[in-house]
């Protein structure tokens, strides 16, 4: 298994396919490639969860979809990474009006790129906040993945990585 990228160091770049629903539950779920490298310039939450409709990452969605201006307040953008499909993604995304991208590592290759694919659970739970000029700034990489990082949290390092 690949390690995760170090603290300062370069992200792997990659292109994900996903889509995004803008309009609420009965709204549009835009389907298109996400690539990393083209987001440049402006800070990027990566939230690998496990599982569509699995009890702690519907939890951790939910959070991050309901106080997604936590994240857009300090110029960040966040992206959720699973091993489901797009038409899973567009079914979880309408069903909890979820307002974020949720993007599909169908074959696991960007979670093995980040270090955290996991044999039987598919991947880990982990957050990776990318600065604006494409290195990672901090991470959190869960053991059992039972909990995750809060919102709060995350804007506290984004904030801190405005500062720096």
């Amino acid at each position: 298994m690949a390690s995760s990228p170090d603290i300062g160091a370069p992200v792997p770049d990659f292109t994900l396919p996903g889509g995004v629903l803008t309009g609420g539950a009965d709204g549009t779920f835009e389907r298109r490639d996400f690539t990393l490298s083209e987001h440049r310039g402006r800070p990027l939450v990566l939230a690998f969860y496990p599982g569509d409709e699995t009890a702690v990452c519907t939890k951790q969605l939910c959070s991050y979809s309901s106080g997604l201006e936590t994240f857009t307040d300090v110029g960040a953008e966040v992206w959720a990474i699973s091993p489901q499909g797009v038409d899973s993604h567009e079914a979880f995304a309408r069903r909890h009006g979820l307002r974020m991208p949720l993007l599909a590592d169908t074959d696991r290759a960007v979670a093995r790129a980040f270090g955290i694919a996991a044999p039987g659970i598919g991947l880990r739970r982990a957050v990776f906040l990318v600065a604006a000029d494409g290195a990672l700034h901090w991470k959190h990489v869960g053991l059992f993945g039972a909990t995750f990082q809060s919102a709060d949290t995350l804007a506290r390092h984004l904030t801190a990585l405005q500062g720096a």
